[in-house]
């Protein structure tokens, strides 16, 4: 497991800083419209929920417990990237493949470091 200070090295969680920041930029213009106040507020906490997981796992020391928060992580990241499609009819298409593709990118991260933490060598 990389060295405590080093989280902010660890590229899925730049990534998930990232996505956080992209979230509440997209969804601003939308926050005025009442119908969307569930799907914006879940979108929000999705998002904040990948990088709070890696972080409460990175903080936990040992590298069981980081996967297993590596792992709700990726779930939430998952469920992130399903919701930005779901917002196909307030954002742009080009908007939508940003995110997802970015959602792809720490999914990608993600699932190579539990991998590495469980000694998984395939």
């Amino acid at each position: 497991m990389p060295e405590r200070d080093n989280l902010k090295n660890f590229g899925a969680y730049q990534k998930a800083l990232e996505l956080f920041e992209q979230v509440v930029s997209d969804l601003e213009p939308l926050v005025k419209n009442p119908a969307l106040h569930r799907l914006i507020s879940q979108q929000y906490a999705s998002a904040d929920s990948v990088a709070s997981n890696i972080e409460e796992g990175y903080g936990r020391g040992s590298r069981r417990d980081f996967a297993h928060f590596l792992i709700i992580s990726r779930g939430s990241v998952q469920e992130t990237a399903g919701r930005y499609q779901r917002f196909k009819h307030w954002l742009p298409s080009s908007t939508i493949a940003a995110r997802v593709a970015l959602c792809g990118e720490i999914i990608g991260i993600v699932s190579a470091s539990i991998k590495t933490l469980r000694g998984d060598p395939g």
